[in-house]
Formats: C-alpha cells, structure tokens, sequence
C-alpha cells in the first residue's frame, strides 16, 4: 500500500465509496479541495494501484480541516485510515495551522483521540421539506459577511465562503447571511451565521420561502447552539443523525451561537 496525492480522476471512486456508506458528497467539492490545498488531499493504492481510501484537508488561515476520510470496507483495519488522517494532519501542520478541525463518527472518535483531538460540540444534521404553499418568492441576492463567519469559527474562511457563494444564492439580512447550495435533488443551507436567533429565523424563513413547496432543505448546526435547535424544531426539520466536532492544537475562539449551518456537509467545515 501506498500514500499518493488524490488525484481529479480518482473523484469516481471517492464517489462510489461515499455512496456505499450513504455519505452526502458533490463532484464540486473536489474541484475545490484539489485546487485549493492539494498536499492535503491524498489517497491509499494497493499493489496494483487501485485508489482503497482517501482523506482531504483543507487550510482556511490559521486552522484547518481534515474529512472525507474514507476506506474501501475490503481494507479495513490495517492501517490504512490512520496512515491517510496522518498525512493530512502532517501537510497541515507543515504549511503552519495552528487548530485543526474534524467532524467523526462514533466508529472513528478514537482514532481522532489517540492523536489529540478533543471533542468540543456535536454536529446535528437536520432534514426538512419545504411546506409553503403558495410558491416559491425569489430571494434578493444578499452578501456574504466574512467577518461574521469568523466570530463563529475564530478564524477567516474566505476561500470557503467564495467557493459556496459562487455555486449557491446567498440570501441575508442584518447581520445575517447564508449560502443556498444545490445538494443532488435537494438544497443545503449553509454556510450560514447569524448574530441573534431572530435574525437566524427570519433569514430561513426568507430561504425556504424562495424554494419550491416539497424540496428537502439540509441544515447542519452546532448542538450547542440551542437557538438552532429550537428554531429548526419550530420549522418542521428531523433529526438525521449526528457527529462529533473535535479539534486539536490551538484552542479555537468558537462561538456556536453565531453558527446556525456549516458550509459543507462535514468534510470542510
């Protein structure tokens, strides 16, 4: 076995291993990923070259996040997941993050804790359907606030942020924003920050009133913003399952009660 760079062409594959595993994964993440920190996006061959496993990371400015950790079910617990987490964790720590980022489920906590990682929030994924009635309202495009992101997150995201805003529509409100994205057959919400729980309410209800009646809405948010959990209860969302946030190295400045939604659906935070 072998650790290689993750290659555009290898993005099938990934593709075909998430599915298995019923991950929630876009092609254009990876454009993304591979354009953006490259070193930190590697994959496991076997002897023949076959790509079994793969993990991306990807450096914001001074953190980083590693995901879509991934391996072929035929080769598992020999290593190779580990050998992949580490040789993201490394190029990260190489290139001068300080905090690094994860989201893990309950089968891989213990990896991530054997080399550091400390729980610090779980992250809820909540599915609804669009219930309006009278047809979707175009949403004014709205802006982006970078600075708002990082009183959440402790740390500029440009990158992230211009990535999801270029393929989605951004709605926002007063010191509020979020990102629309395309999800398959349905949307996700997110990124999305908001400075009070009224404002977070009155930007979703903007969203999902600019959508088309029976379309699935994704939301990922933090637990421990229970102005989220309550406002998503109100509007109808289920709970679908959660992973633990985690991190290591420099304590980061979060404040889950500015993040009502992350950018990705786990894999960048």
């Amino acid at each position: 076995m072998t650790i290689e760079p993750f290659r555009k062409e290898d993005v099938p594959r990934f593709l075909g291993l998430a599915a298995v595993e019923n991950w929630v994964a876009e092609p254009w993440e990876f454009d993304f990923l591979l354009s953006s920190f490259p070193s930190g996006c590697l994959s496991a061959r076997d002897e023949a070259g076959a790509a079994i496993g793969f993990v991306t990371s990807l450096r914001h400015d001074l953190s980083g996040w590693i995901g879509n950790l991934i391996v072929d079910q035929r080769h598992r617990s020999c290593g190779i997941g580990e050998a992949l987490f580490l040789g993201a964790f490394d190029n990260l720590r190489n290139v001068g993050v300080e905090t690094f980022w994860l989201t893990a489920s309950k089968m891989g906590k213990a990896l991530y804790e054997k080399h550091g990682f400390s729980s610090t929030d779980t992250i809820i994924r909540w599915t609804g359907k669009v219930s309006e009635p009278a047809g979707p309202v175009p949403a004014a495009a709205g802006e982006l606030d970078a600075a708002l992101d990082q009183l959440g997150w402790g740390d500029r995201r440009d990158g992230l942020l211009a990535a999801t805003s270029r393929r989605g529509t951004v709605v926002s409100e007063d010191s509020a924003f979020a990102v629309i994205q395309p999800c398959g057959h349905a949307v996700q919400v997110g990124p999305f920050s908001a400075l009070s729980s009224d404002r977070a309410a009155r930007l979703l209800d903007k969203a999902l009133n600019s959508l088309p009646a029976g379309m699935t809405v994704y939301i990922d948010t933090p637990a421990c913003n229970r102005g989220a959990v309550a406002l998503l209860q109100e509007r109808g969302f289920m709970d679908h399952g959660t992973n633990v946030l985690m991190y290591a190295g420099a304590k980061p400045d979060y404040r889950p009660e500015y993040v009502f939604g992350l950018a990705t659906m786990g894999s960048c935070g």
